[in-house]
């Protein structure tokens, strides 16, 4: 399907001559793992988001498990997040011995429901790991109010997130600052900006700064490159387990270029999103998504709800047939085989057990619906507006024969 010639796939990174002339610097310099490059990119990358450092690392998934590991996660503690994300937002916290406590999503935001933060806090409770969903910033005002309350350090999962922007009283914010301890962002091909695959967190705590650098290189107690710019012998020490989570240079020669380009890229998916709402307000039961008045999104991925009667499957696979790439909603963890019950808990929608008026009284339901009831259209800055006509006619048609 994907040879087709009018093929229109679900994403594609915006790359080109300026990055291919970026790596050359590491490769024509020989040095090619974490270095200057890196350095740069996480000067680079702190000075866009507004935070005091950032330390760059190999994935997402890596920067998630270090900020729980250097925050004290351990065996027996629980972190409370959702289930309605990619199963890497979990798997941090297992990789270090904590359990998921998951809570259900608002269905406008997809991101988590803070009326029910609160209740999932126990004794064991060690942090709150929310996630900006597909780029759309969660409600930190609210989550943020609950964990200082209860003395509980909040990270940010914003894989999805960079570009995107939160108002914090009267100014206009980019995640990442963070409002929490710690913010993670994703670099993976499918993400705003891409360095291939990679990761960064972002802190204003010195302290946790300190750790996380050391931590990522198998906690060794001198960077590589003091220990190559010394004019003495420095044997270097591992006091504490530490792990191999390095950015290449490569990779931060290629991040430098993709932050250049980032307000652009923002800017032209957010002309995208506005296409999109106004090419498909006229299917008939279609949910498509809304910012609220304190977020402004980098719109990484648009995700329609479809009319209570379409299938989603057959709406995909229609679109398909026509060379329209689409992808179901985002999963829930909870209902993957590697997460059975006793590796997690979660807690009720609703605070009275008596209350059956709403479809979804089951706690994950809203996640669950938005799994089996959403799908994500293709969105890139390349996307023409004939192209995004072709989607939303070829989705009309889906739900219409559905």
């Amino acid at each position: 399907m994907t040879g087709l010639p009018h093929h229109i796939p679900i994403a594609m990174p915006v790359l080109g001559a300026e990055e291919q002339q970026a790596i050359q610097r590491p490769l024509s310099s020989g040095w090619v793992t974490q270095g200057r490059e890196v350095a740069a990119f996480e000067e680079a990358f702190a000075k866009y988001v507004g935070a005091d450092h950032a330390c760059a690392v190999s994935s997402c998934t890596a920067a998630l498990h270090l900020a729980l590991h250097v925050l004290g996660v351990g065996p027996g503690d629980e972190v409370i997040t959702v289930s309605h994300s990619f199963i890497a937002t979990a798997n941090a916290i297992r990789y270090c011995g904590g359990r998921p406590v998951f809570v259900d999503i608002e269905p406008q935001t997809f991101n988590m429901d803070p009326g029910l933060v609160e209740a999932a806090i126990s004794s064991r409770t060690r942090a709150i790991l929310v996630v900006h969903q597909l780029g759309m910033p969660a409600d930190l005002a609210a989550i943020l109010k609950i964990a200082k309350s209860r003395g509980i350090p909040v990270v940010e999962d914003a894989a999805c997130a960079v570009g995107s922007e939160i108002l914090v009283g009267d100014r206009w914010q980019r995640i990442g600052v963070p409002l929490g301890e710690i913010a993670c962002f994703s670099f993976h091909p499918r993400k705003v900006i891409t360095t291939g695959d990679g990761g960064m967190l972002t802190t204003n705590n010195a302290a946790l700064y300190e750790r996380l650098v050391k931590l990522r290189q198998h906690a060794m107690d001198v960077n590589d490159r003091t220990r190559h710019q010394a004019n003495t012998v420095i044997f270097e020490r591992y006091p504490e387990l530490g792990f191999n989570y390095r950015m290449t240079d490569i990779q931060g020669a290629m991040g430098l270029e993709q932050l250049k380009r980032l307000p652009d890229i923002v800017a032209r998916r957010r002309q995208l999103a506005r296409n999109y709402s106004r090419e498909l307000a006229s299917i008939s039961g279609l949910m498509v998504p809304q910012e609220p008045t304190w977020a402004r999104s980098n719109w990484q991925s648009y995700c329609v709800r479809l009319p209570a009667h379409a299938k989603q499957k057959t709406v995909m696979q229609s679109m398909l047939d026509e060379g329209i790439a689409t992808r179901r909603g985002v999963m829930c963890i909870h209902r993957e085989a590697s997460y059975p019950a006793e590796l997690w808990r979660s807690v009720e929608q609703s605070s009275n057990p008596a209350d059956t008026t709403d479809q979804n009284q089951k706690p994950l339901g809203e996640s669950e619906a938005a799994q089996d009831h959403c799908i994500l259209l293709p969105l890139y800055p390349q996307l023409t507006l004939e192209q995004q006509q072709r989607v939303a006619q070829a989705l009309y048609r889906a739900v219409s024969i559905n």
